[in-house]
Formats: structure tokens, C-alpha cells, sequence
């Protein structure tokens, strides 16, 4: 017999009943009834109930063991009774008698319950992460993470891809966001950084002649946190050659739809072949965000020309100095009291805007302060247009064309909400296409990228010599699902002289090109085909499908929102023998640290030291 286990605890069942088995695993459960000690015993793969009564020589054993201590129980398998079935599992048809029991380790007083659904303390559940990574939700998320990788990489092989590695010790780009920088040991005063992704390589590798490229790559982003975003996060990462945006989109939608139909638990997908193209200018005004979410039904509306010689003297204001008024609609809100409109302006003063107006309507008459002034009529001639109905209340967002957009497009959501008027169990995928290449940046008073400036404009070079810069669209897309942005992608500029046209239409010179990006602007010189590509986020994927509001609970170990790892201590101080290898000297703050870490060592050293000293004592 194995040593540890003929069967898992998920196996066994009727057609046991009468072997003799050995099963390991951690305790998750106990219930004493009276002289018969009930053991939940749990592996990976599930549950098994084991028994022991007075006859049994493992009783006074099991029922002195904690919680979490592991075990291995040899005993012998018997049907439960009719009415002692657990149809909820799958070995709930049985049950182990145990004849013995051998203690692997046993544990302590436990930080978190792991049989418990109780929520904890973020704080608590990282520091000791191999614990809370025990419990059933946590557990079943990472597993969805292992099989949805492993469905990634079937579909992308499928698909003709090859899976190759980059480096992760790389150089840093001036561009994107904050590198996490490594020093050198052999070259002083010069850094490493990891990568924020493996963009300039993969694209070197469509250039080595490569054709279609992808890896589940490691990425590192020095930026800060939120919810849907880690400073270490991982992303299909691929690229192909000789192909238009349409070629990437008709590559990659089997891949996602596919994996979103294989693990959403029913629910419905957009399927491939189906997601919507929406143009960045038109997702700007209707959802008010470059992220949209398709299954709110509310769409947001200019109605900027209705207010150009308005008796409400605030919104003709602001449209006669270069402002919009944009509209979103609230549907079936005639039984909502004025609470209602009062506590989403007040939202919206909270969230750092002047406010939202409104209009109210039931039964076909409007209320409030912008209808009395703009006019019955001229509130019909309004409606009429959006084709809202006598019921509908209207919120307005009002001010600079891009202020009002980010308010109209965070009240769309909270009104979407609020109604529960959000479609669940689905998953509704879109693309945005047609980015600005350009934009005007107010604080630098010039024209900068608006994106990615290694993007191809639409139109080329012809684009760039003859047209306004803001005009210029680029071949840049994002794919969007519920709301969350999976990845950004372009179709690469990959001729040496339109980079250096875009570049200097955003203010930089030929020497800085090559300054910065001398590699993969060489590399263009001897010979690059036309490519594109894109890098969904595996860790959001995971996020939509398991359902789950934050990030972290889809990372096995995740660092908390200071970016730090409470388990193991990281960032950490590191020794000043460390610091010298690597030609670097601390000052202020951080020098002040590291003392007082010194010290702190120093007198666990001598602890450990005085102990081992000791003569042992008299027994």
C-alpha cells in the first residue's frame, strides 16, 4: 500500500464499500455526537467523511487534533444510511471507518477558519496566504486561473501561434508607466528593468521572421493600485506578421470567446466573429468612457444645440464659451421621489464635479428647476429627439468637453446600477477602434501622443505631412468585456522614416528616436514586415469569469495596495555587503532604515546564539 494514499478524497464511492483504503489530507471538520467523532477529511480534490466511534483505536487520537492538522487515515469503506447521503458530494454515498490514524504535522491555533465563509482582514488573509489559499472559494479560483492558461495556450497553438520567451532583465523605456529597475552587479551605476511588456522583443521577433508569436508573459508596472490592477500581472502576449487589424481581430475573438463559453458557467458570450467595432469618438460620447460596458442599456446624448439660446442661463453659459451639455437617461423613474435626482448631483459633488441637473417627468409633466427655465416645449422638442417616454427623468453633465464626458459616463453606471437595469449572466465584448494618434497636452502646451506611439497612423505618411495632427487617427484598438479593458494592441508602425515623422510631430528629434529606441529602430532599417498584435490580461480574464470584484483573489500570492508581500516580508532591507555588490549607497530615510534593521538582526542573532549556548536543563 502506498504510504500515503490509495485514493484521494474525492474518489471513493458505493463501489468501495468494503475496501480497505488509506486517505491524507487536512482535517477541515469535526462533529461529536455523543461517543461518534465525525472528520471531514480534505485534499485538493474534495472531501471525504470519516468515522470513528469507541470501537475505533483512532477516536481519542482524532478528537485531540486541531483544525488544519494533517493526517493519514487508514480504514475501511461503508455506505452511509439512507438518510446520512450528502447528494453534495461526490463521495457523499460513504463513509471511512478509521482503524488507524498517523499525525503528519499538526497545527496550531489557526489565524482565519478555513470550513468558514466568514470574510477577514486583507491584512490577515496575506500574511498568511498558504491558509486562506485552503479555503473552497480561493482554492476553486486559482484552479480556474490553471485551466483557463491551459485553454489559452490549446487555443493559440490551434491557431498556428508558437509560444517563445523573452527576457526578463531588460532595458527601461522613457515611455509607459514607472519601472521596477534592477541594479548591476558588473556594470555600476547601470540598471536592469523587468519587463512592463515584452513589446519591443516580440516585435523584434516578427522582424527576425517569426510569424505568429505568443507566451503567458510576466509584466511589472511600478504604478499604483486599485482593484483591477497589479504591479505583477501576466498577459496572452502575441504578434503576428503580414497582417491588418482585421486579420488580429478575426485571429484572437476565437481564442476569447471560446474560453469565455468554455468557463462562464452558462452564461451568454458575444460571439466571435460578432464583436462590435466602436470608433473612440463615438464610445466617447454614448458611454462617456473608452471602457464601455454593453450591458447597460443607457446611451449618453450631445444635446448641446438645444441649449445655445436656452432660458436655463447656466447651460447656454457654458455652450456659448466652447462647452456640451451631454443627456442620460433615467428610464421609469416617474415612482422615484426627488431624493433620488438630489442624491446622484450630490454624488457627483463628491466625486470632485460642479454637479449633474435633472429633469423629472411623470405622467408627461416635467419638473425641476432646468425644465421651468428651459420650457415645456422645449423640453418636449427634447425628449421627442432622445425618444424618451412621459416617465423618464434626464440628468445632465455640463462643462469642457472632456469633464463632461468623464461625469456622464460615471452617471450612466451609477444610474445603470441603481435601476438595476444591468444585464447579468453575460459577457458582452467590443472592441474600440480608431484612437486619436495625437492629442493636445494643456499642461505642456504642445502635441504629444495620445496613446502608443509605436502605433501606425491610418493614412501613413501622407497623414502625418498633410493633415492636423488631431485629426490623425492610428491603427490602435482595445478589447473591452463588461466593462473592463482586457488589452491594448496596435497594428505597428514599422517603417523608420513615418516613426520619425510621428515623433517629430509630437516634439521630439531624430537623436532622441535613436537614443531611446536605437534597437528596434535599427532593426526597422534592415527589413520589418508589416505586424500587429495585442496582451489580454490573464489576470482580469480570470477576475470576469470568477466572478470577482478584486484582482487579488484571483493571484495565488498577491501583494497588497502598498505593493507589498506580507508573507514574505518584500520589499525588504537588504544587508549593506548587498548594497556594495551592486554600487549603491543609501541616504536619508532609507539609510535610517536600513540601521535600524541592522540592529534588529544583530539581537535576533545573539538570541539564537545564547540559545544554542545554553547548557541543556535538569530533567
Amino acid at each position: 500500500m502506498h504510504a500515503y494514499r490509495t485514493h484521494n478524497c474525492a474518489q471513493l464511492d458505493k463501489s468501495n464499500v468494503g475496501d480497505a483504503v488509506r486517505l491524507s489530507g487536512w482535517i477541515h471538520r469535526k462533529r461529536d455526537h455523543g461517543g461518534v467523532l465525525f472528520v471531514d477529511l480534505r485534499d485538493h480534490y474534495g472531501i471525504t467523511q470519516i468515522v470513528a466511534d469507541e470501537d475505533s483505536p483512532a477516536l481519542e487520537l482524532l478528537d485531540s487534533l486541531r483544525l488544519e492538522s494533517v493526517i493519514t487515515i487508514d480504514g475501511e469503506v461503508k455506505a452511509r444510511d439512507a438518510e446520512a447521503v450528502n447528494a453534495n458530494l461526490p463521495t457523499g454515498d460513504i463513509e471511512v471507518f478509521a482503524r488507524s490514524v498517523t499525525v503528519q504535522s499538526k497545527a496550531d491555533e489557526l489565524p482565519l477558519i478555513v470550513n468558514s465563509a466568514e470574510d477577514y482582514p486583507e491584512e490577515t488573509r496575506l500574511k498568511y496566504r498558504f491558509v486562506d489559499l485552503r479555503r473552497e472559494r480561493l482554492h476553486k479560483n486559482i484552479m480556474l486561473r490553471n485551466q483557463v492558461i491551459t485553454s489559452l495556450r490549446r487555443r493559440m497553438t490551434d491557431q498556428g501561434f508558437s509560444e517563445f520567451q523573452t527576457p526578463i532583465l531588460g532595458a527601461s523605456s522613457p515611455e509607459g508607466a514607472r519601472d521596477y529597475l534592477v541594479p548591476s552587479r558588473l556594470h555600476p551605476g547601470t540598471f536592469y528593468a523587468l519587463p512592463q511588456a515584452p513589446q519591443m522583443f516580440k516585435q523584434l521577433l516578427m522582424v527576425a521572421g517569426f510569424d505568429r508569436y505568443f507566451q503567458i508573459a510576466p509584466c511589472f508596472r511600478d504604478e499604483d493600485l486599485r482593484a483591477d490592477r497589479s504591479p505583477e500581472f501576466y498577459q496572452l502576449d502575441f504578434e503576428m506578421s503580414f497582417v491588418t487589424q482585421e486579420d488580429v481581430f478575426n485571429a484572437i475573438e476565437p481564442v476569447l470567446a471560446g474560453v469565455f463559453e468554455e468557463f462562464s458557467g452558462g452564461k451568454s458570450v458575444t460571439p466571435a466573429g460578432e464583436f462590435p467595432r466602436i470608433p473612440y469618438a463615438e464610445t466617447m460620447l454614448k458611454y462617456g468612457t473608452d471602457k464601455p460596458d454593453l450591458r447597460n442599456p443607457i446611451i449618453i446624448s450631445d444635446v448641446s444645440h438645444h441649449f445655445t439660446q436656452s432660458g436655463f442661463g447656466i447651460f447656454e453659459k457654458i455652450v456659448g464659451g466652447g462647452g456640451v451639455i451631454r443627456a442620460i437617461p433615467a428610464p421609469n423613474t416617474n415612482e422615484k421621489s426627488r431624493k433620488f435626482f438630489d442624491e446622484m448631483n450630490d454624488w457627483a459633488k463628491r466625486e470632485g464635479f460642479a454637479g449633474l441637473g435633472y429633469v423629472t417627468r411623470k405622467g408627461g409633466e416635467f419638473g425641476g428647476p432646468i425644465a421651468k427655465n428651459h420650457g415645456p416645449e422645449n423640453m418636449a422638442k427634447l425628449y421627442e429627439e432622445l425618444g424618451l417616454g412621459g416617465n423618464d427623468g434626464l440628468f445632465f453633465a455640463a462643462g469642457k468637453e472632456k469633464e463632461a464626458a468623464k461625469l456622464a459616463g460615471a452617471a450612466r453606471t451609477r444610474v445603470g446600477e441603481t435601476l438595476e437595469l444591468i444585464e447579468q449572466d453575460c459577457f458582452k465584448f467590443c472592441w474600440i477602434v480608431d484612437f486619436p494618434m495625437f492629442e493636445y497636452d494643456e499642461e505642456l502646451k504642445k502635441v504629444d501622443f495620445s496613446h502608443n506611439p509605436f502605433s501606425m497612423p491610418q493614412g501613413e505618411m501622407e497623414a502625418l505631412e498633410n493633415t492636423d495632427p488631431l485629426e490623425i487617427k492610428a491603427w490602435q484598438y482595445d478589447i473591452v468585456c463588461n466593462g473592463y479593458e482586457l488589452s491594448s494592441g496596435a497594428i505597428r508602425n514599422h517603417k523608420p522614416e513615418i516613426m520619425y515623422k510621428a515623433f517629430e510631430v509630437a516634439g521630439y528629434s531624430k537623436e532622441e528616436v535613436d537614443a531611446n529606441f536605437s534597437g528596434m529602430i535599427e532593426a526597422f532599417k534592415l527589413g520589418a514586415p508589416p505586424h500587429g498584435g495585442s496582451a489580454p490580461g490573464i489576470d482580469r480574464i480570470v477576475m470576469l469569469l470568477a466572478d470577482e470584484p478584486n484582482i487579488r483573489e484571483v493571484i495565488a500570492f498577491p501583494l497588497n495596495q502598498k505593493a507589498q508581500d506580507l508573507m514574505m516580508g518584500a520589499p525588504s532591507v537588504v544587508s549593506p555587503k548587498q548594497l556594495r555588490d551592486v554600487h549603491i549607497r543609501l541616504t536619508g530615510e532609507a539609510l535610517e532604515m536600513q540601521k535600524a534593521a541592522s540592529v534588529a538582526e544583530k539581537i535576533d542573532m545573539n538570541r539564537n546564539s545564547t540559545s544554542r549556548d545554553a547548557p541543556p536543563q535538569e530533567s
